[in-house]
């Protein structure tokens, strides 16, 4: 019996399996835990705003806005949803420049960049592209991931030492930054070498407490009594009281083309980072995640985030896990947080106004040097050169284009070394192990006996257009080194698929081979493979009785037939 339309569509909309099945006794768990979130959620979020160039208010709009949309059309119950580090590079990357120095401008081009990156992600949903999970490999998330990590810690090392800083990229900011030490302001880099220290401090030995918000509390008390903001010492200054005001970004700003790939690197990056931390949480606690669904919940956080003069927001892992570890059971937390933050817009925003940006500087700090994963790099050294070389591509193109175009060169920089695998597959020349009928590669085992007058060759991948000519060669290269072979065999047992290019290419190797009166047989091909061999021909140029047959089968008959004619 078909399901109601109704039902059809409630598969869409989380809340309500997750409403449906809550339990009272969840309520504490989930109200400790939005509160716990929004103290993380203060500091960090005003930290992210001042890295992203925008008011700190709008941090705060953020974690706010964007927990309540992804609340209502994700599907993870941990994930938690606010501005990103590497998000909020991006935009002060990328903003400054299509702004033109025009500080209003630049609020509307942030959140007009959200409700993109909303779109997007619906569009996505629709054609059903959360293959983008799979764009990136690991290694080149390590490598972007690091190279993020020190553009970031650069981008906070001015606030930290007092100085004025400047610089477009990891080095011009570094080369800057030397020229002024002379003019390093002692009380800020105390200050904030004091944060640092109490934060770090902190996430060792009270790890999932709220030490953020309580060193910015003292910071601000500090700073009251003894006056900082007299002595010099930058402050974040009144943040303005109230909620924000909900309307429309201003369209028309940007021409498609400058806000495209602005939108696309946010939607990359959010995606990836998202539902790689909402998988870890949901094994975690045996549920199933639903991966093209996060699409929805991702493009719902961030249309709340556009419509509240907010700017693109993400799934992070570090806010994640505070969320988990202070106890949510589900989405509800991001509700509590949001109206925790909320109360905090309208009552509380006048006890900020002497925070010290320096404080500030050091929060983003402690959240961002984890991802400079130097373990990670020397395991891909020591392990596998191709995926170190990936890596260090994202962490070179990151730290010298930034992290729009270093996660964009990333992308691409993927695809192309997928392809560079693909084209170089293992080709296995195969012997017969001693006292058996099973057959494995020459190069790996010393102790196979080798096949008299037979060369046996076992692709270990796909034939396709991009690594065909490689097995090709592979076959010919052996067959120059072996005087009086008499046969050649393919065994097609570990290649799963074939295409148009892969089967001409068996089909040129048999007519070289005949034209050289050496036999050529195919075998283990699988029901796809058998089909396109011979619509390629392949049955008037082998036997097509042997392709279902194994290797042992056939090479039994030819060693018997070999002896008879020889008899």
């Amino acid at each position: 019996m078909n399901a109601p339309p109704d039902a059809n569509w409630l598969r869409f909309f989380p809340p309500a399996g997750w409403l449906a099945a809550y339990r009272s006794e969840w309520l504490p768990s989930d109200a400790v835990a939005g509160i716990t979130l929004a103290a993380y959620a203060i500091p960090v979020s005003l930290a992210y705003a001042a890295l992203a160039g925008l008011p700190p208010q709008v941090g705060v709009y953020g974690y706010m806005l964007g927990g309540l949309g992804y609340a209502l059309l994700g599907s993870s119950r941990q994930l938690a949803i606010g501005p990103t580090s590497a998000i909020s590079l991006m935009i002060a990357g990328t903003v400054g420049a299509l702004a033109g120095g025009d500080a209003a401008r630049y609020a509307q081009i942030a959140s007009l960049a959200a409700f993109a990156v909303a779109v997007l992600c619906f569009i996505a949903w629709l054609f059903k592209l959360s293959v983008l999970v799979r764009l990136v490999s690991d290694s080149i998330l390590v490598g972007f991931k690091a190279g993020a990590g020190l553009t970031i810690i650069m981008s906070q090392l001015p606030s930290l030492l007092g100085v004025a800083g400047g610089g477009h990229n990891f080095f011009d900011r570094a080369i800057k930054l030397i020229g002024q030490f002379g003019q390093i302001h002692p009380l800020v880099l105390t200050i904030g070498a004091v944060a640092l220290l109490l934060l770090l401090l902190g996430e060792r030995r009270l790890p999932g407490k709220p030490v953020g918000i309580t060193i910015v509390a003292l910071a601000i008390l500090v700073a009251t009594i003894f006056g900082f903001a007299a002595m010099g010492v930058p402050v974040t200054g009144k943040i303005p009281e109230g909620l924000p005001a909900v309307e429309l970004p201003t369209f028309g700003l940007l021409e498609f083309d400058d806000l495209f790939p602005l939108a696309a690197g946010c939607v990359l990056l959010a995606y990836i980072e998202g539902v790689s931390a909402a998988r870890s949480f949901a094994a975690k606690h045996g549920y199933a995640l639903d991966v093209r669904q996060e699409f929805l919940g991702l493009g719902a956080a961030n249309l709340a985030a556009a419509f509240g003069h907010g700017y693109p927001v993400a799934g992070g892992l570090s806010q994640s896990a505070v969320n988990d570890s202070a106890g949510a059971r589900t989405p509800l937390a991001l509700v509590i947080c949001s109206v925790t933050l909320g109360l905090c817009l309208l009552f509380f925003t006048g006890l900020l106004t002497n925070l010290p940006k320096a404080v500030l500087a050091a929060v983003v700090f402690a959240a961002v040097y984890k991802l400079v994963d130097i373990g990670a790099l020397k395991r891909m050294w020591q392990v596998s050169r191709i995926d170190f070389l990936a890596a260090s591509i994202a962490l070179v193109a990151v730290l010298l284009l930034g992290i729009l175009q270093g996660v964009l060169l990333a992308s691409i920089a993927s695809i192309f070394l997928l392809l560079a695998r693909a084209s170089q597959p293992n080709v296995a020349f195969l012997g017969r192990l001693p006292g058996s009928g099973r057959y494995s590669d020459s190069a790996r085992h010393d102790d196979v006996e080798p096949l008299v007058g037979v060369i046996a060759f076992r692709p270990e991948a796909s034939l396709l257009y991009i690594n065909a000519e490689t097995i090709r060669d592979a076959a010919l290269v052996a067959l120059r080194g072996s005087p009086g072979i008499r046969l050649v065999a393919c065994d097609l047992s570990a290649s799963p698929y074939i295409d148009l290019a892969g089967a001409r290419m068996l089909r040129d190797l048999s007519d070289e081979l005949a034209a050289r009166r050496i036999g050529f047989c195919i075998v283990g091909a699988h029901a796809q493979l058998r089909d396109l061999l011979r619509a390629e021909g392949l049955a008037e140029r082998t036997d097509s009785s042997q392709w279902l047959r194994s290797l042992d089968s056939v090479l039994g008959e030819d060693h018997a037939g070999t002896m008879q004619r020889t008899a």
